[in-house]
């Protein structure tokens, strides 16, 4: 049974094979392998000497026929069985020994790849993860990664084996009889051929079965989100969503019945090839033994070694199937470990001088890169990736925020307020002039000094599903829990945390969609007290909260700015009336600076926006 599964698996590949591979991916693969050296040796030694007792079985039984036919002495007999006896139980611990071998040796490599792309995918551009569909990426942590760990385990093992049975089988066969191997393998091409035409169709059919579990999956992932879900229950027709949902599910349930019955055909073909090829060995063999031209313990024993000749030989015949399509899974993980990390750690990182921070951009020129240059289409969903990019959307913007000033950042939505905030903590490199932290180039410092002076609180205020404690020393894993409640006092969201009934070991949901936009908004600033860098960005941590919640997360962005240096992006100026500097940003460009009073007394564009913005709010109130 496992053999026959084995070369409907086969066949099934032979149907979806990919056509070549790019020059080094064996190379590559043989370095991965190199850690596992020594089990892979001991794998094939064990593989071989099993291919060597598959043959050795048959030939033994066929001497037993032959014992009991010539009436030779019962000894004979009796040490014959023992032998076979003594094989079969050295097989089945050769079978164990093999197995615990090849789980080491796969498992070991799902492990390294695995943290190998984790690890990489770590360094990746925050631009790379806003193109890519996160499930595909996952996709190759998973499905791709078991995908290329079966090379070292199903294909190697079933090559070794397969090539030893065959060679050994055939040898054997001929030497017992010529023209009855002959005559075996005269029905081999009725089996092989449509085998494989049969594999072609089961392939398809699972290539669709796959699209429309992923589109299921993806119709799940989204409808059973939070913000999906009330998205639904908004606007969405549940009728349609479960009548779309069913029809995708209906086309698996057909594909599923379909796959059984072909899956029974092949089973049932390969059977019945088998039996016929018997028939003949029996037949020919039967008549040569008749006629004294062979013992009768030698047509038991071909009868026998027939079944280690058909399984190997239909296995072999699509032998460069199984290598491609195993090899095929370490290039699309090697596809992801190439994507070349767009902003790199400096070999030798400086260090920021005591004291306080301040924060300079000098003549910064910036442009968002092109998709090409770090996404992969595979990973979008999309035939070419988008060549358009490289556009200048900053344009020599220079200014400074001297050690515990705040400088807010004003402007019309998509003026490059959130680009600036971005270049600070590096989510971007600038293409031209540089940003200074104490007049060191952030190139320059370590991602671990980065993340040490600056904070940042973004606007959708991102938790993960998980307990507030865990969230909260995500910033710091040696913070105590006396730390973590003068955070949240500070955030005042003590009370709110004290009446939980699970405190500080509540689960946040995902998202941390149980708690409500301000709680959210405020756990993330207690985050960030928590962390205590010297440098905070703030980009619109506001802009989405109702005006109590609002006033509840201003107290704690009070405490959280307090002594440290600031960039602030803020939609309602009422937010930056005490900024130190107000940089009015309009088409990557500053076209205004100073204070507020300063700005209106000018009358210009910042004028113009806080006039707009306080005639606007008392006619929506």
């Amino acid at each position: 049974m496992d053999n026959t599964w084995a070369l409907l698996s086969s066949a099934m590949r032979a149907g979806d094979a990919p056509k070549a591979l790019t020059r080094g991916t064996v190379r590559r693969v043989a370095r991965f392998a190199r850690p596992h050296w020594k089990r892979l040796l001991a794998f094939l030694v064990l593989t071989v000497i099993s291919a060597v007792l598959a043959v050795t079985t048959p030939v033994l039984a066929g001497k037993v026929v032959d014992a009991i036919v010539g009436k030779h002495e019962l000894n004979v007999v009796i040490w014959l069985s023992v032998v076979i006896a003594v094989l079969a139980i050295l097989d089945a611990g050769l079978g164990l020994a093999e197995r615990w071998q090849s789980a080491r040796i796969g498992e070991g490599i799902i492990l390294d790849l695995r943290v190998a792309v984790f690890e990489h995918v770590q360094k990746l551009p925050i631009a790379f993860f806003t193109r890519t569909r996160t499930g595909a990426l996952v996709s190759r942590l998973n499905n791709d990664v078991i995908g290329a760990q079966r090379t070292f385990t199903a294909t190697l093992s079933g090559l070794v084996t397969n090539v030893i049975q065959l060679v050994l089988s055939l040898i054997v066969m001929m030497s017992l009889s010529w023209q009855v191997t002959l005559v075996a393998l005269v029905l081999l091409p009725i089996f092989v051929l449509p085998a494989r035409r049969l594999g072609r169709r089961m392939a398809g059919l699972q290539r669709e079965a796959a699209q429309l579990n992923a589109g299921m999956t993806t119709q799940m992932t989204e409808r059973f989100s939070a913000p999906g879900a009330t998205l639904v229950k908004l606007f969405g027709r549940p009728r349609r969503e479960v009548a779309d949902f069913s029809l995708r599910a209906g086309r698996v349930r057909d594909i599923g019945v379909r796959t059984a019955m072909l899956t029974r055909w092949f089973m049932t073909s390969l059977t019945l090839v088998s039996a016929l090829a018997q028939a003949l060995v029996y037949g020919l063999g039967g008549y040569l033994a008749l006629t004294g031209k062979l013992e009768p313990g030698t047509v038991v024993a071909l009868a026998l070694l027939l079944t280690r000749l058909y399984t190997p030989l239909t296995a072999l015949a699509n032998v460069r199937v199984d290598v491609m399509t195993a090899l095929v899974s370490f290039e699309r993980v090697f596809e992801v470990l190439d994507l070349e990390p767009m902003i790199k750690e400096p070999a030798e990182p400086k260090k920021l001088p005591e004291g306080g921070v301040s924060v300079e951009f000098s003549d910064v020129r910036f442009g968002y890169p092109a998709a090409d240059k770090f996404s992969l289409a595979s990973l979008e969903d999309v035939a070419t990736l988008d060549s358009r990019g490289g556009d200048e959307v900053l344009h020599g913007l220079s200014f400074r925020a001297e050690a515990g000033q705040m400088v807010a950042l004003v402007g019309s939505s998509g003026a490059g307020k959130s680009t600036i905030a971005s270049l600070l903590p590096r989510l971007y490199d600038v293409d031209a002039g540089s940003v200074r932290l104490s007049d060191v180039d952030v190139k320059d410092l370590s991602f671990a000094s980065l993340r040490e002076t600056v904070g940042v609180v973004t606007q959708d205020g991102h938790l993960f599903h998980d307990t507030i404690r865990s969230n909260l020393s995500y910033a710091r894993p040696a913070v105590t829990d006396d730390e973590i409640w003068a955070a949240l006092e500070k955030a005042r969201l003590g009370d709110l945390v004290h009446s939980l009934p699970d405190g500080l070991d509540t689960t946040v949901g995902e998202r941390g969609y149980r708690l409500s936009g301000g709680e959210r908004q405020r756990l993330t600033i207690a985050r960030l007290l928590i962390a205590q860098p010297k440098v905070v960005v703030l980009d619109e941590a506001t802009a989405h909260l109702d005006s109590e919640s609002e006033a509840a997360v201003g107290e704690a962005l009070t405490g959280a700015l307090e002594g440290r240096t600031s960039l602030v992006i803020a939609h309602r100026l009422s937010t930056v009336r005490a900024a130190d500097l107000i940089l009015v940003v309009e088409n990557g460009d500053i076209v205004e600076r100073g204070t507020h009073e300063e700005l209106l007394a000018r009358e210009g564009r910042y004028a113009e926006l806080y006039h707009t913005q306080f005639s606007e709010e008392p006619a929506a109130a």
